[in-house]
C-alpha cells in the first residue's frame, strides 16, 4: 500500500501492531523514547490497534496526548497483522520504517544497529532472533519453516518470521500486503530487486500476555508460501507455471490414449473389450482424467496470463531505482 504522503528524510517511522498489549505499551514507549533521544533523526511512533479488547487503545490515546511523536490507528475489529502493518506503512512519514512487536520481546535498543545496516547499502534488514526465549514447540517448527522458505524462494534468512525489520520507504511502496504475507516482505522485496540482509538481535523473554499464534499459523504459512512462490516466480507469466502442469497432464493423457488405441487396433479382429478386462478401463479413466486436468490447467494459465497482461498495460510493472534527465 503506497504511503499517504512523500517520505521525509528527517523522519524514522516505527510501526507497531497492537493486539491486546495494554500491559506492555507504557514500558515499550519509555524504551523507545530513551533510544529516540540519542538519534539525530526525528522519530514517530505509530501504534496500530488491531481490534484490541483489553483497553490497549486507551493507553495509545494517553501516550499520544503526552507525546507528540505518538500517533495511533484503531481498527473496528481484528483484521490481522498484515492489515495492521499495511495501514502503518501507509500512514508512515519517514524515509525509513522500522517494525517491531508490542510485547517487549523486541528490544528498541537495536534500532541504531538497524539504521546502520541500512546506511551500509541494504534496503531491507530482517532481524534474526538467534537465541530465542520461546517454548521448543514454537521454536522448532519455526526453524523448519524458515529453512524451507529460504530454499524455496532463494532468499536465505534465518528468521523470516521476526517482527523486527527495517525498510527503506521506497521498498515498501512496491510491496502489497494482504492475508498473512507480512512475514514474506523480504522475499517480495527481493523479487523487486531490492537488497535484503539480516541482523542478529536480542530476543527477550515474554513478560506479559501470551503468544497470538497457534497451530493454524503453520497451515496458513504453508499456503502462503505457495502464494509467494507464485507471485515471485511466475507473477508476470502465470502460464509458465500452470501451462507446464497442463502440458504434463495432457501428455500423460495422450500417452494413455495412444496405448489404448494401439491395443484396440491389435485386437480389432480378435475380440472386443471384455467386461472383465478392468486394466484397460483403468487406463481409459486415467487418460480422460489427465486430459481434462491438463486442459483445465492450460485454460487457467491463459486466463491468468490475460489478467496479468491487462495490468501490465494499465500500470508500470517495473521497479525503477533511479531516473535521470527529468
Amino acid at each position: 500500500m503506497p504511503p499517504e504522503q512523500p517520505a521525509d528524510a528527517q523522519f524514522i517511522s516505527l510501526v507497531i501492531p497492537v493486539y491486546n498489549e495494554r500491559e506492555s505499551l507504557i514500558a515499550l514507549h519509555a524504551e523507545i523514547a530513551e533510544v529516540a533521544a540519542k538519534l539525530p533523526e526525528r522519530v514517530e511512533i505509530l501504534f496500530i490497534d488491531d481490534g484490541s479488547k483489553d483497553g490497549s487503545w486507551d493507553i495509545v490515546r494517553e501516550l499520544a496526548a503526552k507525546d507528540e511523536r505518538v500517533r495511533g490507528l484503531k481498527f473496528r475489529r481484528n483484521f490481522g497483522k498484515a492489515a495492521a502493518l499495511a495501514a502503518g506503512f501507509s500512514a508512515a512519514r519517514g524515509s525509513v520504517v522500522i517494525t517491531m512487536d508490542a510485547d517487549l520481546q523486541d528490544d528498541p535498543h537495536e534500532i541504531p544497529r538497524f539504521l546502520e545496516a541500512l546506511r551500509g547499502g541494504l534496503d531491507v534488514v530482517s532481524g534474526w532472533k538467534k537465541v530465542r526465549h520461546d517454548p521448543w514447540h514454537k521454536v522448532f517448527p519455526s526453524r523448519v519453516f524458515n529453512k524451507f522458505l529460504s530454499v524455496l524462494t532463494g532468499v536465505h534468512l534465518h528468521d523470516h518470521n521476526c517482527g523486527m525489520k527495517a525498510y527503506r520507504a521506497e521498498a515498501l511502496r512496491e510491496v502489497y500486503l494482504y492475508g498473512e504475507l507480512h512475514r514474506f516482505v523480504p522475499v517480495l522485496a527481493t523479487a523487486r530487486g531490492f537488497k535484503v540482509g539480516e541482523l542478529v538481535i536480542q530476543h527477550r523473554a515474554r513478560k506479559f500476555g501470551s503468544s497470538k499464534y497457534g497451530w493454524k499459523r503453520f497451515i496458513k504459512g504453508a499456503l502462503d508460501v505457495t502464494t509467494v512462490r507464485l507471485l515471485t516466480g511466475f507473477g508476470r507469466r502465470p502460464n509458465h507455471f500452470l501451462g507446464a502442469w497442463g502440458l504434463t497432464f495432457g501428455a500423460i493423457g495422450a500417452f494413455g490414449f495412444f496405448l489404448l488405441l494401439a491395443n484396440l487396433l491389435v485386437r480389432l479382429f480378435d475380440e472386443t473389450l471384455g467386461a472383465g478386462d478392468t486394466s484397460q478401463k483403468v487406463v481409459l479413466i486415467l487418460s480422460v482424467g489427465c486430459g481434462l486436468l491438463g486442459a483445465q490447467c492450460l485454460l487457467a494459465g491463459l486466463t491468468a496470463e490475460m489478467t496479468v497482461a491487462r495490468k501490465w498495460l494499465d500500470n508500470d510493472p517495473f521497479s525503477v531505482a533511479e531516473r535521470a534527465g527529468e
